[in-house]
């Protein structure tokens, strides 16, 4: 049995503070420091039901008039008896509640400690609390959306599914392991074709999707890039909505990276302005040029910036051969509105015309952003893995349920077919957490924040 816990539960600074509480002794604890206003003790008053009382601290002096509520029973998020104070959300009022419950016995919640005991309880699998994670740290709407639908199962109901599929294909390939002189049924041959392909093309897509959803959790970053004067800081400042870099005609301007963060539906950019690559002598440009060079380099997407107007330069293709050494680069040819029949460079799979200054050819900009992320036309119904930890275990799974279909074609003998299904069993208990090592569980939830 647990012991009873409490945490604050709210973001410093609100109008309003939550201190939740879980354990066996949760409303006992309550009772010990609030007062309901009907004078009938805390514990005695209806479930579910918000209570209006005084707030005492541990010598006994009201501190606040406050709000309480208990959930009894196992219908919890925790799986156990849980309640909450709601106070007003001063840092003292906060932190001698917190010493009033401490008083009674009740323990400092470890950070994720709630919601490892709603896995530890069976109130969710390992997938579905680690979404919860994702869902307090998402920032764009679609992130929230995907994290929701993991949380309430999305992918977490397939993966048991198709481990029971495979658990119950173990069993009928180790019954015909103890029974060797008889030849296997045909019929079980062709269950086992269908049921191992099923479930190694259901787990490949969802390996498939964890790039996409790394982006989508972590953001990209973006190095815009360029010789000087191409409109990188014009183009930033567009991007951004406000003019957060210095323009001006002078070349050099900008001598030092300026970061940004912009979303663009599902994606998040750390936008980075460069100073313009150029060969110079000014000490000052040069360590700006040297930090482009990394910035460059550390981007996960680059947005090589061009003159449209004007023929190409040694120092454009320098910018430009940079660029194609990133994983993901975008050609941004500027001042288009200058030019009836613009400059246009070759060698990049996206390519866009557009005028920051007048802000034509934006909107396609963003739209080719999405796509170059991999998260245009993407559903974000909880179907996208965001997780390292997950994306190794579905490709374990996946290698296994591939091996052991490869073996069943090849009529190579049961025991061999059954030691590939019983991997990808193992790699699908890692995932939901079936069968998974404490170290691993302890690391997980280290990572949550205190009061979730």
């Amino acid at each position: 049995m647990f012991d009873t816990i409490a945490a604050i539960a709210t973001a410093p600074g609100g109008a309003i503070g939550i201190i939740r509480l879980s354990g066996e002794q949760a409303a006992q604890a309550v009772d010990a420091v609030f007062a309901p206003a009907s004078g009938k003790p805390f514990a005695d008053c209806p479930p579910r039901m918000l209570i209006y009382g005084a707030l005492r601290a541990r010598d006994g002096r009201v501190v606040d008039q406050c709000m309480a509520v208990r959930f009894p029973g196992d219908k919890t998020y925790t799986g156990e008896p849980m309640a909450e104070l709601q106070v007003h959300g001063s840092p003292a009022v906060l932190s001698e509640a917190l010493s009033a419950l401490f008083a009674q016995g009740v323990r400092q919640a470890e950070a994720g400690e709630f919601t490892r005991r709603a896995f530890l309880n069976g109130k969710m699998d390992l997938m579905e609390a680690e979404a919860v994670a994702d869902l307090i740290a998402a920032r764009t709407l679609e992130a929230a959306e995907n994290a929701a639908g993991q949380v309430a199962g999305a992918v977490g109901g397939r993966m048991h599914e198709a481990r029971q599929r495979l658990i119950g294909l173990a069993a009928q390939f180790l019954a015909v392991v103890d029974y060797p002189d008889e030849d296997i049924d045909p019929f079980l041959i062709s269950q086992a074709e269908e049921i191992l392909g099923q479930t190694a093309r259901e787990l490949d897509g969802l390996c498939d999707s964890y790039e996409r959803g790394r982006i989508l959790r972590e953001g990209l970053p973006c190095a815009i890039v360029g010789r000087p004067n191409v409109g990188k800081s014009t183009l930033l400042n567009s991007l951004v909505g406000f003019d957060r870099a210095i323009v001006t005609d002078i070349a050099g301007t900008t001598r030092d990276t300026i970061e940004e963060t912009v979303r663009i539906g599902p994606l998040c950019l750390r936008l980075q302005d460069t100073a313009g690559l150029r060969d110079t002598a000014d000490p000052v440009e040069k360590i700006g040029v040297e930090r482009a060079h990394r910035a460059a380099e550390q981007a996960g997407l680059v947005l090589a910036v061009v003159d449209g107007s004007v023929p190409l330069t040694d120092e454009d293709q320098a910018a430009l051969e940079r660029a194609r050494q990133a994983p993901r680069a975008v050609l941004v040819v500027n001042k288009c509105d200058k030019a009836q029949t613009p400059h246009i460079p070759e060698g990049f799979a996206y390519t866009v015309q557009i005028s920051a200054k007048q802000g034509q050819g934006l909107e396609q900009l963003r739209e080719t952003l999405l796509a170059c992320a991999g998260l245009e036309g993407t559903a974000f119904d909880g179907g996208v893995i965001t997780n390292a930890r997950q994306a190794d275990a579905l490709r374990r799974a996946a290698e296994s349920c591939a091996q052991a279909l490869s073996a069943v074609r090849m009529g190579v003998t049961p025991d061999a077919v059954l030691l590939d299904v019983e991997s990808a069993i193992g790699a699908l208990g890692e995932l939901t957490g079936q069968d998974v090592r404490e170290d691993i569980i302890q690391d997980i939830f280290h990572r949550f924040c205190v009061g979730k």
